[in-house]
């Protein structure tokens, strides 16, 4: 039996990679005839750039951009002839605070705007921004920041720097990115603002009251405003899909004219995944906890859908699987199979590799066997 491996990172515990190292090395284990590859896979969230460079792509710039709160941190942008791919969560990631450090309310997408900027000044034409697992919830402001837009409001400070904003100039940053295009490779297609926006849908995971979800919105729909006009014309690009993605870090690349792409569609692409299922007779996937957020432009998703196009079915191994075997057919998995109900979560936090390569050779038992 062929079987492609193709995991998102187990947040938290493992990487990508080590995900699906454990897998394989779990799989051969039990089944040592079969073939097995691993492909390493991300959204746009953690992790981006590290799979698009172990793949082969570009090659790699260190840079020390703003953390979410300001301290410096470091960063890496990857080079590919005239086409640089920078990771939004390096530089304002969820994973850089202390769950007790988060700061909704004054974090800033400000090193964004610094990666964004040593990659124009490394000599790219193009920028993919990677999106997706942010600590902010600024709209981009800081970014915009970093590139030189003014306002009557601190624009590096979070949404609490943005109360009363009534005039964001432009001018400077248009300068500074003429002739760059920008492709936004999100793992969300959230609008904005709104019910289903992203203060609303993610502002909770960091760090975000109910009380404080309202204010954040009136705050940025304050800020659409100031950047873009009151009209609900010149307001529609808050309303695009992706516009929420990373705190509404998608909103400002979409002000800068960016394409919005699905991050997991691109990588699958820059590693070939597509080809190397059609080579493959079964493909599994996984992550760190298999639920409602799995959905469209998560990597268990997009590597599902690539597996139906070749007409190959598809497994997930997950710390934590909550999803119903309906919802997990409509996403095109074939089964589902979670450490947690396996070993229970102690065991499966204390040693997740070698738990998930025990998953994975207990799976290799069920499914290698079906295929002989």
């Amino acid at each position: 039996m062929r079987v492609l491996v193709a995991t998102d990172k187990f947040a938290g515990t493992l990487s990508a990679a080590e995900a699906g190292r454990a897998i394989a090395e779990g799989w051969r284990r039990t089944a040592p005839g079969d073939t097995v590859t691993v492909a390493a896979m991300a959204d746009g969230g953690p992790g981006f750039i590290d799979v698009l460079s172990a793949s082969g792509v570009g090659r790699l710039q260190a840079v020390t951009v703003r953390g979410p709160l300001g301290d410096p941190v470091p960063a890496t942008l990857l080079l590919d002839g005239t086409t640089a791919y920078v990771e939004s969560a390096q530089a304002c990631g969820l994973h850089l605070l202390a769950e007790d450090a988060r700061s909704p309310w004054t974090a800033s997408t400000f090193g964004v705007g610094q990666a964004i900027g040593a990659a124009i000044d490394a000599g790219a034409r193009r920028i993919v921004v990677g999106l997706g697992g942010s600590a902010t919830a600024d709209g981009g402001a800081g970014l915009l920041a970093a590139l030189g837009a003014t306002a009557d409001a601190a624009l590096e400070a979070g949404p609490r720097g943005l109360e009363g904003v009534t005039s964001v100039a432009l001018d400077a940053v248009r300068e500074r990115v003429s002739g760059v295009e920008f492709v936004a490779a999100a793992d969300v297609q959230t609008p904005l603002l709104g019910m289903f926006g992203a203060t609303k849908v993610f502002g909770p995971q960091k760090g975000l009251s109910d009380e404080d979800i309202l204010a954040v919105d009136r705050i940025l729909d304050r800020y659409v405003d100031a950047v873009c006009g009151a009209t609900p014309a010149e307001r529609r690009v808050a309303d695009e899909p992706g516009a929420g993605a990373a705190g509404g870090l998608g909103f400002a690349l979409l002000v800068l004219g960016a394409s919005v792409r699905s991050g997991i569609e691109l990588v699958a692409e820059a590693v070939g995944l597509p080809d190397a299922a059609a080579t493959h007779d079964l493909v599994v996937t996984g992550e760190g906890a298999f639920d409602y957020s799995s959905r469209a432009g998560k990597v268990v998703h997009g590597v599902a859908q690539i597996a139906q196009r070749s007409a190959l079915p598809c497994l997930v191994l997950a710390g934590r699987v909550d999803v119903g075997s309906r919802e997990m057919r409509a996403l095109g998995i074939e089964s589902a199979y979670g450490m947690v109900d396996y070993v229970g979560e102690e065991a499966a936090l204390r040693a997740p590799a070698e738990q998930l390569s025990a998953l994975a050779a207990r799976v290799a038992r069920t499914w290698s066997a079906r295929w002989e």
